[in-house]
């Protein structure tokens, strides 16, 4: 599956819980997705918060996965080509350069 399959699938989703509607609870708006994102990404950060043995693979997944949904729609709703980003941050990163100076590919 890609990113546009998983975007499509988001979004049948969203569309299935009505939140796409003017008036639903949860507006599907840039700074809504945005806010979203960032608390999604800290409850993925909170498995990490002290040092400890007993990660749960499977609730890190399931936060890395809302994280991943919250991405797929914000970008989508700010019509963001999410890969076409993708690859080009991916180009940029290859000329530069980082303090600890890591060998090329």
């Amino acid at each position: 599956m890609n990113i546009q399959e998983l975007t499509e699938r988001m979004h049948a989703f969203v569309t299935s819980k009505g939140w796409y509607a003017p008036e639903s609870p949860r507006p599907q708006t840039p700074r809504n997705l945005a806010a979203s994102l960032a608390i999604e990404a800290a409850e993925a950060l909170e498995h990490f918060q002290w040092e400890r043995d007993d990660l749960d693979q499977e609730e890190l997944a399931a936060e890395l996965a809302d994280v991943a949904l919250y991405l797929l729609q914000l970008a989508s709703v700010c019509g963001i080509d999410l890969e076409q980003a993708i690859l080009d941050k991916l180009d940029e990163n290859y000329s530069r350069t980082w303090d600890d100076a890591s060998p090329a590919p």
